[in-house]
């Protein structure tokens, strides 16, 4: 009986060492859970790897050369984010919001993105390659030099986008909208086209782009 009250606080301690484990990543006042709203937040260069971000609030939060591999953002609100840089492979961004954001530079490989935002968003030299981009919304968006090998883009709106120098070869680019776009310079060599729009498309240089199209 002696010892009772020395196991009992044992006990103690170890209950809140294990409650402290499983509290949300603080980051510079950011709480990184799921709903926290964090916009503006300061996290660059931060490793959030395999995070559970989804529904999250990140609108114009500095996330350049952060780690983001495997992290889920589902529904997140990235708008105006800065994320030049940043590795985001394989993580997963279905239906978020990342309207104006800024992924120049940054790796977005094998990404699930079905359905997401990006209308206007910056994502020149990016690798894309092998992303999953059904139904997303990229019409404006600035994809000069971007790789988007093999990346599932049926249809994705890519209105207005500019896809100069783009690297769009084995891509499936069935139903796709790709109106007004801008696709000078690009390869789609070995790319699927079924019943996909090129209205009024710029395709001057452009490799594996359909000769036929009616401009």
């Amino acid at each position: 009986m002696k010892y009772l009250p020395f196991l009992l606080l044992l006990s103690f301690s170890l209950a809140q060492a294990d409650e402290g484990d499983d509290a949300p990543l603080v980051i510079n006042g950011c709480t990184l859970a799921e709903h926290s709203q964090c916009p503006g937040a300061n996290l660059r260069g931060a490793n959030l790897s395999n995070q559970d971000l989804r529904n999250m609030n990140l609108a114009g939060a500095d996330l350049r050369d952060a780690d983001l591999r495997h992290a889920n953002l589902d529904l997140a609100n990235l708008e105006k984010a800065r994320l030049q840089g940043a590795n985001l492979t394989r993580a997963s961004l279905q239906q978020s919001n990342l309207r104006l954001a800024d992924f120049s530079g940054a790796t977005l490989i094998a990404i699930q993105g079905w359905g997401l935002f990006a209308q206007g968003a910056q994502l020149q030299d990016a690798n894309l390659s092998g992303a999953y981009l059904q139904f997303a919304r990229l019409s404006g968006a600035k994809l000069h030099n971007a790789n988007l090998r093999a990346a599932d883009l049926e249809m994705t709106w890519l209105s207005k986008a500019d896809l100069k120098g783009a690297n769009l070869s084995d891509a499936n680019l069935q139903e796709a909208k790709l109106g007004e776009s801008n696709l000078e310079g690009a390869n789609l060599s070995g790319s699927r086209q079924h019943y996909a729009n090129f209205q009024d498309a710029n395709m001057e240089g452009c490799s594996g782009c359909p000769t036929t199209w009616n401009r």
